[in-house]
């Protein structure tokens, strides 16, 4: 069975809007008629996604104060009712294990775990009220496996997955349904922001990896898209049928890398599934 919005009373925040995957979802739910909080971490990229027609507010997930006033602000234009949380904010950290600081890892698991967490809490109670209302987790294929020098980011999404499986047991009775979108490669600026972290913090002139570093820096930087590439506007269906449908799925793969990973991982022994990954790590650009 389909929900369709009757009017955009129905409330969306999104987080991580400026680009990708959550511009490309915020435009498709304006659309098709929801009245969309498009969020961002810099405050600097409001006035484009405005001029679009969308509500955007500033929302960085690594900063409490941030999240809090963005909830208050969500809450009070839309008389305390709210339908969707889409948990899309987050950043990879390039970097072989040995090479991250506790530092690093705090950084990556703040805005993609600890700060999606938080903001997730900080609604829950405006669904349980209404009994009714989605939260949709972007994830990633690297949720269920891993591939070399994405650990920081491998790690983080593991955790949303296990908490976003914890969180649905929880809330069974509560009216409250939550979905796992789980991509492959999207075009996206997700290269580049990565390039950035790594740049940042991963010191690679002093490491044993340093050989491989330059090898993962050319691949970050390349124009070309990794195999199976899809646009970001690929995950507005699953999206959709996460919100709308009566009975949507727990989980939710997007590309062909995505469906293909998923099955080997579940055929496939252990050390055979490390083969492969090691094979696709080598040829392939980091994945969404």
């Amino acid at each position: 069975m389909t929900l369709t919005p009757t009017d955009a009373s129905r409330a969306v925040l999104i987080t991580g809007c400026s680009s990708g995957i959550g511009r490309a979802i915020a435009i498709g739910l304006q659309q098709r008629g929801y009245r969309v909080f498009a969020s961002v971490r810099q405050a600097q990229d409001i006035p484009e996604l405005k001029s679009l027609g969308l509500d955007s507010l500033q929302l960085d997930l690594a900063d409490s104060g941030s999240i809090n006033s963005a909830v208050d602000q969500v809450l009070a234009q839309t008389q305390g009712q709210l339908y969707a949380l889409v948990n899309n904010g987050a950043y990879g950290q390039p970097g072989a294990v040995e090479d991250l600081s506790r530092d690093t890892l705090r950084s990556q698991f703040e805005t993609n775990l600890f700060g999606t967490h938080e903001l997730t809490n900080r609604l829950i109670p405006t669904f349980r009220a209404a009994n009714n209302g989605r939260i949709i987790q972007i994830s990633s294929l690297l949720g269920y496996v891993c591939l070399p020098y994405r650990g920081a980011y491998n790690a983080s999404k593991y955790a949303l997955e296990a908490l976003s499986d914890t969180l649905r047991l929880e809330l069974h009775s509560s009216g409250i349904k939550i979905s796992l979108i789980e991509p492959g490669p999207i075009r996206s600026r997700f290269r580049a922001n990565a390039y950035a972290a790594y740049q940042r913090h991963i010191d690679a002139e002093n490491s044993p990896h340093r050989a491989l570093y330059t090898q993962l820096a050319h691949r970050l930087l390349a124009e070309k898209s990794a195999s199976f590439t899809l646009p970001a506007e690929a995950v507005l269906a699953p999206v959709l049928h996460a919100l709308e449908n009566k009975r949507p799925r727990i989980r939710y793969r997007v590309t062909f890398p995505a469906h293909l990973l998923a099955t080997l991982k579940r055929l496939l022994p252990d050390r055979w599934l490390d083969y492969a990954l090691k094979q696709i790590s080598e040829k392939e650009q980091p994945p969404k």
